[in-house]
């Protein structure tokens, strides 16, 4: 199962859904905003200092949490087990270990820009 957490004024919505497309379709609906997916498992205590890095930022996109410890993420487990926590921002591969914080909010204005010329 994966969760996806949907910022939306000061609201979170939580979405359980075992699709990531669903998913990104059920919060980009209301939001339209970039997904930001971190590949984690529990215990990560890197992947929960790289979220309250991330919390200024959290209106401006979804966050969408991969436990890759589940079996149905094994491929995720394989790819990334040695290197969480991992990021991808709308489906592409972002960063790792650490937040860069400089790359994120390059990366999130340029979508933010595009998302702004298309609507």
């Amino acid at each position: 199962m994966t969760m996806v957490f949907c910022f939306l004024s000061k609201t979170v919505h939580l979405a359980r859904y075992s699709s990531s497309l669903l998913g990104r379709q059920l919060c980009s609906a209301s939001a339209n905003k970039p997904v930001l997916t971190l590949f984690t498992k529990k215990p990560c205590p890197l992947c929960d200092e790289a979220k309250e890095v991330l919390e200024p930022y959290k209106r401006r996109f979804i966050l969408q949490e991969v436990d890759i410890t589940l079996p149905e993420n094994s491929a995720w487990y394989d790819k990334y087990k040695y290197d969480i926590p991992v990021f991808h921002l709308n489906g592409k591969f972002l960063m790792k270990h650490r937040v860069d914080i400089q790359k994120f909010e390059d990366q999130l204005s340029k979508l933010e820009l595009h998302n702004d010329r298309n609507h």
